[in-house]
């Protein structure tokens, strides 16, 4: 003969133990229930694709680490400073202008606070030169001819006077 459901434990003890999962159980249960429902369309879902995205970039960004500043350059070979922006954002399946003066122009980046940013966002120092943030005082990019890509420290000469994210395609 098959049971539907457990016996109660006997014991008091096992007993509480018993209760007090099923009541962890229901209370668990609305928690449940919203994660396994399908994404919102509209802001949440493409909050959701513009992190991926910038993760995406974040990572392909990342990868060219080592390969010389050239002007001029959008890899794969090397890269100048916007051309590693725009190709990893490229990579990443957004379009943004290829030079540092457009990109402020597009109609694509968000401002945004130095608080707000977030690893992928874009930190242009004055209208001549981008990176990638990457988090607190560092940046990531290619610095200026005769450097390699890779991460550099923010000080009191060199430091992002503006913040950016780049809207998701839609």
């Amino acid at each position: 003969m098959h049971q539907r459901f457990a016996p109660v434990p006997a014991s008091r003890p096992a007993r509480r133990r018993r209760l007090g999962q099923i009541a962890a159980i229901a209370a668990a249960a609305p928690l449940i229930a919203l994660l396994a429902s399908p994404r919102p369309a509209g802001a949440a879902s493409q909050a959701a694709a513009r992190v991926s995205q910038r993760l995406e970039a974040w990572h392909y960004a990342r990868r060219q680490i080592g390969k010389p500043y050239r002007w001029g350059g959008t890899g794969p070979a090397s890269f100048d400073c916007s051309g590693l922006v725009y190709a990893a954002y490229m990579h990443a399946g957004i379009t943004l202008p290829r030079t540092t003066q457009e990109m402020l122009a597009s109609p694509l980046l968000i401002r945004i606070t130095k608080r707000q940013a977030r690893r992928g966002d874009l930190a242009f120092c004055g209208t001549g030169h981008v990176e990638l943030y990457a988090w607190g005082n560092w940046t990531f990019g290619a610095a200026h001819t005769g450097t390699r890509i890779g991460f550099h420290r923010m000080n009191s000469f060199w430091h992002p006077t503006m913040y950016f994210k780049v809207r998701a395609r839609e």
